[in-house]
Parts: structure tokens; sequence; C-alpha cells
């Protein structure tokens, strides 16, 4: 299958390359739960020696899941899920849309516009 039709059917250039990438080894509740820690008045250096993570890590954690509950980090995984299903969704239909415009300017059977 061709880079270019790759790109129609997942919407975006990157998206394989994000389903390559590294899995994290903590779940959202993990990370929910280690940054209510914090919240709490932990000392983040000790949460991120615990975990085995730097500080960058940490607050790249809450800067995505910051003020979260477990509930709402499934809730936003589901709707991220959605998102994914809806713009590959998109792209097919789109990608059905170019190829009948083709085929039906090709055939000569429509105006000739390509506005239409």
């Amino acid at each position: 299958m061709s880079q270019k039709i790759q790109q129609l059917k997942t919407g975006h250039k990157c998206l394989d390359l994000r389903n390559k990438m590294k899995k994290t080894r903590f779940t959202e509740t993990q990370i929910v739960r280690a940054l209510k820690e914090g919240e709490e008045g932990r000392k983040t250096e000790d949460i991120c020696r615990e975990l085995e993570i730097s500080k960058a890590t940490f607050y790249n954690w809450k800067s995505r899941y910051g003020g979260m509950e477990a509930s709402d980090v499934k809730r936003l995984k589901e709707l991220e899920e959605e998102n994914a299903r809806l713009k590959k969704m998109f792209a097919e239909l789109s990608m059905n849309h170019d190829i009948l415009k083709e085929v039906i300017t090709k055939k000569g059977w429509g105006s000739g516009s390509k506005n239409s």
C-alpha cells in the first residue's frame, strides 16, 4: 500500500509511528495516583525516585492528567479511541469521494466542475 493511501486511511502521517512507540510501563490509574500523592504534599523528587522516572516525565504526566480522577482518564481514553475511529472513517469516505469524483470526470458524466 502506498504511503499516501496509508496516510489517507490513518488520517495522519505520524499515526503509524505512534503505534510503534514504546508503551509506558505505568497505567493511567497509576499515573493519576502518583499525581494525587504530589497534590497531597509529597515531594516530587520522592515520587520520581520511587517510580524510577525523571522529573520531566512527572511534569509531562501532570500537564496531561493533572486534576483528573481515574474515571476521567478512562473517559479520555475512550474519547481518544472514538476520535481515532472517526478520523479513519472520515479518511476512508474522503478517499472514496475523491475516487468517485475522478470516475465521474473521466466518464464525462459530470459538469466538469471541480467544486461539486
